[in-house]
């Protein structure tokens, strides 16, 4: 692991980190030497985390119990964790759910995933940030995004929403960073494929073939993080990057070509978008 940040002694913070990808993140930071704390919710789920990587030989581990979605309980996680590590040269802004929504489904399923899928990700930076800004030296955020917020199936709309915005924000705090004068912080905005998660399980117990694990998907993220890429858009075993390619670039042709909305699902564009992924 090359990235400037990742050093021993650097404290990072995972946001969502007690299971999943976050918890395959935090390993990886914490066999760097890294002090490392976590914020989730649920204290069993914090305890059986800390178990795990202190048993994979973690020196310094702080888990927290705090809601991304709340501006106050972020400013609190990071006010201790300075008090114990200082201010972190990384954060992974990584917490999310995904419940499922409809376009005219209950108001509280949309408050909820939008809290927390967006707000979450702002409130984590806004609070953390400052802090590793005037710490000074190199240092890293990555945000959490997902393919659905750049072509926006249908399906999920709270949840696209969400990760959409997230897009926009963490292009917009890349521009930020990097125009602040002495700042050496970078920014990057992680773009998952299919992974095997509590969160993708949906009631199954065994990985499905397409999908990667957490850690495959973790060996990726820092794989990426080394060569200084902004959009680590990752692939599965399903899905090519030449594919994700093509999906984008047809998403974005629905402005350029006015085209009808999704039109990937369109019954009268279909058949144009199967041609165009063939290459015809």
């Amino acid at each position: 692991m090359t990235h400037p940040a990742i050093r021993a002694g650097h404290a990072a913070v995972v946001t969502g980190g007690a299971a999943g990808i976050g918890l395959a993140i935090a390993a990886r930071l914490v066999g760097a030497g890294m002090p490392v704390a976590v914020i989730d919710l649920g204290a069993e789920r914090l305890a059986a985390a800390e178990a795990a990587l202190k048993a994979a030989g973690a020196a310094q581990v702080l888990t927290l119990e705090a809601d991304v979605s709340d501006p106050g309980a972020m400013a609190a996680a990071a006010g201790t964790v300075e008090a114990a590590f200082g201010a972190p040269a990384m954060l992974f802004a990584n917490a999310g759910i995904q419940p499922g929504s409809s376009i005219f489904g209950p108001e509280e399923e949309w408050d909820r995933v939008l809290k927390v899928n967006l707000r979450g990700i702002v409130n984590a930076v806004r609070a953390f940030g400052p802090g590793m800004i005037a710490r000074g030296g190199p240092g890293a955020i990555v945000c959490t995004g997902s393919k659905q917020g750049i072509t926006t199936p249908p399906g999920d709309p709270a949840y696209n929403v969400a990760k959409a915005g997230v897009k926009a924000f963490a292009e917009a705090l890349a521009h930020e960073l990097r125009n602040t004068e002495g700042c050496e912080i970078s920014a990057h905005l992680f773009i998952p494929g299919f992974v095997f998660t509590g969160l993708t399980a949906n009631g199954r117990t065994e990985k499905p073939a397409g999908a990667w694990t957490p850690e495959q998907v973790t060996d990726f993220l820092f794989e990426s993080l080394d060569r200084g890429d902004f959009y680590i858009l990752c692939p599965d075993n399903d899905v090519s990057r030449a594919l994700d390619e093509k999906r984008m670039a047809w998403a974005i042709g629905d402005i350029i070509e006015n085209r009808p909305p999704l039109s990937r699902w369109h019954p009268d564009w279909a058949e144009k978008f199967e041609r165009f992924l063939r290459g015809a």
